[in-house]
């Protein structure tokens, strides 16, 4: 399968039956207004992992109320199949109704709860998005590529700094790794963070002084389909040199890929379980602690040790490592071979690390849609 881009020269996608310049709608479940109680829910059910947030708005930011967040493996056997198995919809389904008691319990009336690559690339995904309205009663959205990449950059607006002129947005999900070249070269310093919320709207041109989003690209390898490319390696050190090198192969269509781009005024910003857990191994957290993670700004040098840490533990060694976790261990690597690659192409030696991503964007997306943000909506 090969990556999803589009042809336009800015990488801007014309939505089917909507004129360029549309945003594409956020839908509320119901129609009452918004007030700032007003609880919000986002669910993101990937490859690998169904996870939820619901919070409500705070200032310009909100505040978490509850969450959930369970892997699920409903992408296992997609690669072979083609198709979701019985039983990876069966462990789903069961993620789901924790969900929707959560959102009973606490009265949520306005979310948006959406599937990516795993149901984007199976052939009874209809038939699995209607089984769990059937038996958990939320209404699941199968979302483009390019939503799921403006979501996870809009996540990641707080973290930009003020004198990035050239950012890189990285989401390593479980199915598909979204890549976002953004040119802030126009916006003055003290508004670059808020024009990458504005892309809420879509990745169209806001006016002159705004962000451009020069190119993007939804490569089809997460670290669970990654895994799967290269399961008949065994030897631990040649199957990361395969992927690492496979990942880089599949970036070859991406513009900014060959381009000559200075170090000065560039930034990369990394979203993922990935990202977090090499910076959590980095840190040597034993338990893990969101507050020392978001934000952490990690040179090259420091995440090629953590890897190289990662590699001489072996298998075994990484599923006993507390600061990886159970749940994790069998990933880790195929993700520290995309994290490697990209940190081998651009040219930065530093990662900035967000604990954000698709749940944090589609709850910024809904709230300023709204109009309930503080500093929004953003139009």
């Amino acid at each position: 399968m090969t990556p999803q881009r589009p042809r336009e020269a800015d990488a801007i996608p014309q939505l089917d039956g909507m004129p360029v310049g549309t945003p594409p709608a956020v839908e509320p479940s119901a129609s009452h207004p918004p007030g700032a109680g007003t609880l919000y829910a986002a669910l993101d059910l990937g490859t690998n992992s169904c996870r939820m947030l619901i919070a409500q708005p705070k200032g310009s930011q909100f505040q978490v109320v509850d969450s959930f967040s369970k892997t699920v493996q409903l992408g296992v056997g997609l690669e072979a199949s083609g198709r979701l198995s019985r039983a990876s919809m069966g462990r789903t389904v069961q993620a789901l109704r924790i969900c929707q008691k959560k959102i009973e319990k606490h009265g949520v009336r306005r979310m948006r709860l959406v599937a990516t690559e795993a149901c984007r690339r199976a052939r009874n995904a209809k038939d699995f998005i209607r089984q769990v309205r059937r038996e958990t009663g939320l209404s699941l959205e199968i979302i483009a590529p390019e939503e799921e990449a403006r979501l996870a950059v809009i996540s990641c607006a707080p973290l930009v700094n003020a004198r990035t002129e050239q950012l890189l947005v990285v989401d390593i999900g479980g199915g598909s790794t979204e890549l976002v070249w953004i040119d802030l070269s126009a916006v003055p310093p003290e508004d670059r963070a808020k024009s990458i919320m504005r892309l809420h709207r879509g990745f169209q041109p806001q006016g002159e002084a705004s962000a451009r989003v020069v190119d993007w690209i939804s490569v089809p390898l997460g670290v669970a389909t990654l895994k799967d490319q290269f399961a008949d390696v065994e030897d631990d050190a040649a199957r990361f040199a395969l992927m690492s090198w496979f990942f880089e192969e599949n970036l070859a269509s991406f513009s900014p890929y060959n381009a000559e781009n200075p170090r000065a005024g560039f930034q990369i910003i990394g979203t993922s379980g990935t990202v977090t857990t090499v910076a959590a191994s980095y840190l040597n957290l034993r338990r893990y602690d969101r507050t020392k993670v978001d934000g952490l700004q990690m040179t090259s040098d420091q995440i090629d040790l953590v890897i190289r840490e990662y590699l001489s533990l072996g298998p075994e060694g990484r599923r006993t490592d507390p600061r990886i976790g159970r749940d994790r261990h069998a990933l880790i690597m195929s993700g520290a071979a995309i994290l490697q690659a990209l940190m081998r192409i651009w040219p930065t030696d530093r990662l900035s690390v967000a604990d954000r991503g698709l749940r944090e964007g589609l709850l910024y997306a809904q709230m300023s849609a709204d109009g309930v943000l503080e500093d929004g909506p953003y139009a």
